[in-house]
C-alpha cells in the first residue's frame, strides 16, 4: 500500500497543507531567531496545517477502504 493516496483533490489538499506546515515551521524558526514573538503565530499555523494534513490523508484512506468493502 502506498503511503499517499492516489492523485485526486484530497491528495492535492493534503500536499498543500503539508507545504504550508513546512513553510510555517521555517517562518517560526526565522522569527524566533530574530527575537520576535511573532513566531508563536507561525507555530500555531503549523499545528493547524499539520492537523489538516492528517485529516485529509485519513479521510482519503477511509474513503478508499469503504469503497473496496462494498460488494454487489
Amino acid at each position: 500500500m502506498p503511503p499517499l493516496p492516489p492523485p485526486g483533490p484530497t491528495r492535492r489538499l493534503a500536499l498543500y497543507t503539508l507545504v504550508v506546515c513546512v513553510l510555517a515551521v521555517a517562518a517560526a524558526v526565522v522569527s524566533f531567531a530574530r527575537g520576535s514573538l511573532l513566531g508563536i503565530v507561525w507555530v500555531l499555523l503549523a499545528g493547524l496545517s499539520s492537523n489538516m494534513t492528517w485529516y485529509y490523508l485519513k479521510r482519503e484512506k477511509l474513503r478508499r477502504t469503504a469503497g473496496s468493502d462494498v460488494t454487489g
